[in-house]
């Protein structure tokens, strides 16, 4: 059997690296080194915390070595950031977990009521304004539809304050896992997409969601229900 890249796991806002630690003992029995990268998402931007996964790499990898990546919602777009600010890494497949690409509605609500809750993770990363995905990356993407979070109040009422409006919304369109639009998950660059019955949170430790995980690093798309 093949030796497979090694696994860099990201975890998202106002989380540590436990968090991401099974989903990789997961990925780790399918037969992948993991790496569980921490940072400061309330103290220090995107940037910042990007160029210092550049810097663990550059101790402690072979930069002729491919790496995979995967991110859970804002270290999704940490893993954006760095693919395009550090090209020198021969990256082979991402996956991104519940990560608003789009920005975040749930995220700017907050912002403008109490920014300290988001601390610096709101300025080029959960407001929209990550760089466009380089061509050479192969992205899937992963989102949920089960509306159990933090942030679902805050996304009740926006789909309230939508409906008022008589903005023509489809059923697709309001579905969130809680804390993220299914709609802020996409981008078009993406190779793949794919809607889960999981929350914001529950998908780090969904077998679903990790074994969709391990078949796009595997194969570069998800596998998808075939239609009777």
């Amino acid at each position: 059997m093949s030796q497979k890249n090694r696994v860099i796991l990201v975890h998202g806002l106002h989380q540590t690296p436990w968090i991401m630690k099974k989903l990789a003992r997961r990925l780790q029995s399918a037969g992948s080194d993991t790496y569980q990268y921490g940072y400061r998402s309330m103290r220090d931007g995107i940037n910042i915390n990007s160029a210092r996964l550049n810097d663990w790499l550059t101790q402690n990898h072979d930069p002729d070595a491919p790496i995979d990546l995967v991110g859970h919602s804002l270290g999704g777009l940490i893993i954006r950031d760095f693919v395009t600010r550090y090209p020198k890494w021969h990256i082979g497949r991402c996956v991104t977990l519940g990560t608003p690409h789009m920005g975040s509605v749930c995220a700017d609500y907050i912002w403008r009521l109490t920014p300290i809750v988001v601390g610096r993770s709101y300025v080029d990363a959960l407001d929209g304004t990550v760089a466009p995905l380089p061509d050479n990356i192969t992205l899937g993407v992963i989102a949920g539809n089960y509306p159990y979070g933090l942030g679902q109040f805050f996304l009740q009422y926006h789909n309230r304050k939508r409906r008022k409006a008589d903005e023509p919304l489809l059923e697709h369109q309001l579905a969130h896992d809680g804390t993220v639009y299914v709609e802020e998950t996409k981008i078009e660059s993406a190779t793949d997409h794919i809607v889960l019955p999981v929350s914001h949170t529950g998908m780090l430790v969904n077998k679903q969601v990790a074994e969709q995980t391990c078949y796009f690093l595997a194969h570069g798309q998800f596998k998808h229900e075939i239609p009777d």
